[in-house]
């Protein structure tokens, strides 16, 4: 398989590891196939593909779609080094407010699969980075919400102290007040048989 597939702590987070094909002229590897992602329950349909270019020590994020318009992404490094993070935003998840961070990269062929109902952002740790994104919604501006990046209650451990931010990013709300309709759709034990599974 061309795929190696990992949930983590938050177990509908996984990480995805590519096998890429390398020779003297450089490498081939598929970043997404719907079969094997569908043989370990990731169904997503994705309708559009963004693409991001970013300097070190840029901050995006982060970033969420409220429904009708929510998206799953499917996260890409195709150059340079990102630091990614996801943060359930699920209203009733034993994990809300949780977040999970791996470091992407187009020398390591890691994604990362962020379903609906988390907030996502990155930095970038090299020179530039080029980041490619699938997401399952089309961008809609009335839906976009966010959460600041250094929310207290969430703690993430950022590796940069004072990111660039856009004017937008940093004006961004708290998670306990910002306008999120995610709510969790799984009772608490069938979310704890899903971290068995895989």
């Amino acid at each position: 398989m061309p795929f190696n597939f990992k949930r983590l702590s938050i177990p509908d987070v996984v990480l995805i590891e590519a096998r890429a094909f390398e020779d003297e002229r450089g490498y081939f590897m598929e970043c997404f196939k719907e079969s094997a992602f569908s043989s370990i329950g990731i169904d997503s349909r994705f309708v559009q593909d963004n693409i991001s270019h970013s300097k070190r020590g840029v901050l995006r994020g982060l970033h969420y779609q409220k429904a009708p318009k929510a998206q799953a992404k499917l996260v890409c490094v195709i150059r340079g080094e990102v630091f990614d993070v996801a943060v359930d935003i699920r209203k009733g998840s034993p994990t809300y407010g949780c977040w999970v961070g791996e470091v992407l990269s187009s020398e390591n062929h890691r994604m990362l699969y962020v379903p609906i109902g988390f907030a996502h952002g990155f930095c970038v740790l090299s020179e530039e980075a080029d980041v490619l994104y699938k997401v399952t919604e089309e961008y809609s501006p009335e839906e976009e919400r966010g959460i600041i990046w250094n929310d207290p209650d969430v703690g993430i451990g950022w590796p940069v102290k004072e990111p660039i931010l856009s004017k937008r990013d940093a004006e961004l709300p708290r998670l306990r007040d910002a306008d999120n309709d995610s709510v969790s759709r799984a009772e608490p034990s069938e979310q704890l048989n899903e971290r068995r599974a895989l």
